[in-house]
């Protein structure tokens, strides 16, 4: 075996420039398949590994009046669950009167622990610390933090100690809703627990050892969550009624003090009348003085029964449960992960299709050529599987080495690279496991397209004789071509031309590889750019052509003229119009979707605030029975117009209403009624409960104080700005830049690499051909341009097929990547095409290039010797 094995290593040696081309075809479809999979579960371990090093909560619970010792007892009754009480407010102070979400801190908490970025934790009763997004307004340590008067805290100005990340809030952008200022919640901050002006604790943190093993974003968390969420809610029922009574009791005692000596007083206005009637025996029971004590103690009388009364009501104890997925950002999160995790199960798969079948080429080729070599060694009398055994470690050799270098490197590399480009969240603790899985799917096709291609063509080989192997394989015969029987067309053509066109169809299997090569490169790059436009038209249509309002004012039950009032006087104020604002739960069969936006508008003029509109962009107008639903939500219910849904709003009865028509839309859930429709339905009208508000442009600042201003009226229970939502958008669209930066930049190497591998192959097979024409007079020009017009015209071709492919690719792995809240349209605009054309065409151009380098020292003779 000792020749053989010289053989083997000679073999690679003077192949190096296809050894190595494919290895790299292997090692950039294993990187990416690998890498791209493996970002989708990096995410989700790493903010996993972060918010257990941080002792996130689980649950946490916010009751209406307050948590004792005795309810974090409770919640160690149930198995494994630790619990901590917090005093937690909203409050408004600083420079601009920002909304900050203010908790107590207390020393050794164990649950949310803050991360400082700089400084250290309240040790004094005058000390704070920042939320660390508060250093991009300017503040510094060692400065004064001073909270607006109405703060509940027992002194309103602080010394800052410290900035800090908290995992309660992961999304540096997002800090959730508050019930003063302008709503919106900018930071977080935290005070000893001694400062807050707050009786009892607001807010429960509870945490499961049990549950810190999971994944935080995986269903079998979601299930033992739900799980222990069940259970602490059985325990709670009953300390709810315990809690009441403890209210109620503490509430009423200065009260039954108030009563005892009211009874007192009744007593002794008793005793004075019947003393006046005595003396006046029987003709006079009261006087001037008895009637105005009396009447005082009536008063009085009122005043204690609505007391008590005020009292049953404060002390009525209801809970709010949440869970981490209802944490400013974490969905968004999740929902990014997931996103990824989608679009991995089809780019890089298709990615590693086009790199396995490019491959199975190369391979194929290489022991087509190696055939004298084959028939020498049958003719030395060397078994059939000592010959084949050359091959299949040269084939397997490449393999292993590409794929396992690309698995390591795309598994090192991608998921962090994504990841050090999510900085709009907290410093995450990077957790990138080895996906094994990927890694040994990759390793499986990489051997099946290199071993196996050699083992289908060594086979073939081997079973002809010595003699027909020592013979160059004849080149196919020329036939005529379509273009040929058109004969206005090819009579204009040169012989050039003549000969590249009929090379076309003469070498099939080329030509379809060519193109298939050139097709998924293109399609590939195509996809990429089609992906940052598809989410980012996703926001953009949604809040252009859909919604046009710019606000969505909440009111309250009462004082509705002070907040319109408030409105028109902006400066910014261009219309509005009324609309009842519900929220329901939609189902339909075994399909249910819930928090559904139910807009029933008051005047004719919605259509200037929300345009309605198939999704084949006919305008649709509120029918007079039915309800018009949006596009995603009718898919998460499997309905179609003229189906019967049912519509339950939070406030009301369950009703069954006929889907009259489905509206685009791209984010969220909605659903429309007429006035009319709804009357029906209800059998009551729809009561007004928001403005939609059209405003002409806006800055942060501006749209913050007129929030502030709307809030302070008494009637507005909150207000939403659709530029607001748009800018989240904008950001989820950014998230996805570092996965479609990845997908153009690994589809342009590998379109290169594919198109100068077979640029290759090609003149490799047909070097006699090529070594004839130039011995005939042909310049080397000459001689390229006879390569190069093919090339050309595959090219063409391929792009041609990879803007078709691409279009259905992209349209397949949006179809994956939409969530339950956003769908994606299909969008790719022309700067796309043009790049993906361009590069293609660069590509082409650098190859040829090289290849006219390459025929420019051809060894004529040595190609042209003959065998026999």
């Amino acid at each position: 075996m000792k020749p053989m094995t010289k053989n083997l290593w000679r073999e690679i040696r003077a192949s190096r420039g296809r050894f190595i081309a494919i290895i790299l075809i292997i090692l950039l479809g294993c990187l990416t398949f690998v890498g791209v999979r493996a970002a989708g579960p990096g995410l989700n371990e790493s903010l996993t590994t972060t918010v257990q090093d941080l002792h996130l909560s689980d649950v946490q619970l916010m009751s209406t009046t307050g948590f004792t010792h005795e309810d974090v007892t409770t919640a160690a009754k149930v198995s494994g669950a630790r619990a901590e009480a917090v005093k937690f407010t909203y409050a408004t102070g600083g420079k601009n009167a920002n909304v900050v979400a203010l908790y107590g801190y207390q020393a050794g908490q164990q649950i949310n622990r803050l991360r400082l970025v700089s400084g250290h934790l309240p040790q004094a009763a005058n000390q704070i610390v920042l939320d660390a997004q508060a250093k991009s307004a300017g503040y510094r340590l060692g400065q004064t933090f001073s909270f607006d008067r109405g703060a509940q805290v027992k002194r309103r100005r602080f010394t800052i100690v410290g900035f800090a990340n908290s995992p309660l809030y992961i999304d540096n952008s997002l800090r959730g809703a508050a019930n003063v200022g302008d709503g919106t919640v900018d930071w977080f901050t935290a005070v000893p627990a001694s400062q807050l002006d707050v009786p009892v604790a607001t807010l429960l943190n509870i945490r499961f050892a049990s549950l810190q093993g999971h994944n935080t974003f995986a269903k079998a968390y979601d299930t033992a969550r739900n799980r222990k969420l069940r259970a602490l809610k059985r325990v709670f029922a009953t300390r709810a009624k315990a809690r009441s009574r403890e209210v109620y009791d503490s509430a009423v005692k200065p009260i039954a003090a108030q009563a005892a000596k009211l009874a007192a007083a009744q007593r002794q206005l008793a005793t004075a009348k019947a003393q006046v009637a005595a003396a006046s025996h029987g003709t006079v029971t009261t006087t001037p003085a008895i009637e105005a004590q009396a009447a005082q103690l009536k008063s009085a009388t009122a005043k204690l029964t609505a007391a008590r009364q005020q009292a049953k009501a404060a002390s009525v104890t209801t809970y709010t449960w949440q869970d981490r997925s209802d944490l400013p950002g974490f969905a968004a999160y999740g929902d990014s992960s997931k996103r990824i995790a989608a679009i991995a199960n089809v780019f890089p798969v298709f990615f590693f299709l086009i790199a396995a079948l490019i491959t199975f080429t190369t391979i194929t080729r290489m022991v087509e050529e190696a055939r004298g070599q084959i028939g020498t060694f049958k003719a030395l009398g060397y078994g059939k599987w000592a010959i084949a055994r050359n091959y299949l470690i040269y084939a397997c050799s490449a393999a292993i080495i590409g794929s396992g270098l690309g698995s390591v490197l795309g598994n090192l590399t991608l998921p962090r690279f994504i990841l050090m480009m999510y900085d709009q969240y907290l410093p995450l603790t990077t957790t990138v496991r080895f996906q094994w899985g990927a890694f040994s799917l990759a390793l499986v096709a990489s051997l099946l397209a290199t071993v196996g291609a050699a083992v289908i063509v060594v086979r073939r080989e081997l079973q002809e004789g010595p003699a027909a192997l020592l013979l160059p394989k004849p080149p196919k015969s020329a036939k005529r071509i379509l273009l040929e029987r058109i004969t206005p067309l090819w009579s204009r053509l040169n012989f050039n031309q003549k000969v590249s066109y009929r090379n076309l169809f003469r070498y099939k299997s080329r030509m379809i590889m060519s193109i298939v090569g050139i097709a998924g490169g293109c399609a590939l790059l195509l996809t990429g750019f089609g992906l940052r436009d598809s989410i980012a038209a996703a926001g953009t249509r949604q809040y252009s052509q859909i919604i046009t309002y710019d606000a969505l004012v909440q009111l309250a039950d009462h004082q509705h003229d002070a907040a319109h009032r408030e409105l028109t006087a902006t400066k910014q104020y261009r219309s509005s119009t009324k609309i009842a604002a519900n929220t329901a739960t939609v189902r339909h069969g075994a399909h249910s979707v819930a928090a559904v936006n139910v807009f029933t508008p008051q005047t004719g003029a919605f259509d200037q605030y929300i345009h309605l509109a198939t999704p084949a962009g006919q305008a649709i107008h509120l029918p007079s029975r039915g309800a018009v639903v949006s596009q995603k939500t009718a898919k998460l219910l499997a309905a179609d117009v003229g189906d019967r849904i049912q519509v339950r709003l939070t406030s009301g009865k369950t009703v069954r209403l006929r889907l009259a028509a489905i509206t685009r839309n791209y984010m969220g859930d909605y659903l429309y009624l007429s006035p009319a429709a709804y009357r029906h339905a209800w059998g009551q009208a729809a009561t007004p409960n928001a403005y939609l508000v059209r405003l002409a442009a806006q800055s942060k600042g501006q749209r913050q104080r007129l929030a502030h201003r709307l809030l302070a009226t008494g009637g507005v229970l909150g207000t939403s700005f659709t530029a607001d939502q748009r800018t989240t958008v904008n950001k989820m669209g950014t998230m996805m830049t570092p996965v479609v930066l990845i997908f153009i930049i690994m589809s342009g190497l590998l379109s290169f690499i594919v198109m100068y591998n077979l640029t290759n192959i090609n003149v490799s097979e047909r070097i006699r051909e090529l070594s004839t024409v130039k011995v005939l007079g042909f310049y080397d020009r000459e001689v390229t341009m006879y390569v190069a017009r093919e090339n050309i015209v595959l090219t063409i071709v391929g792009v041609l097929a990879g803007f078709f492919v691409g279009n259905g690719l992209l349209w397949y792995i949006l179809q994956q990547a939409s969530t339950a809240q956003v769908m994606f349209p299909l969008v790719i605009h022309w700067p796309g095409y043009v790049v993906a054309a361009v590069l293609m065409a660069a590509f082409t151009g650098i190859v040829m290039l090289v290849t006219h380098k390459r025929l420019q020292h051809i060894d004529m003779v040595g190609a042209l010797k003959a065998t026999e």
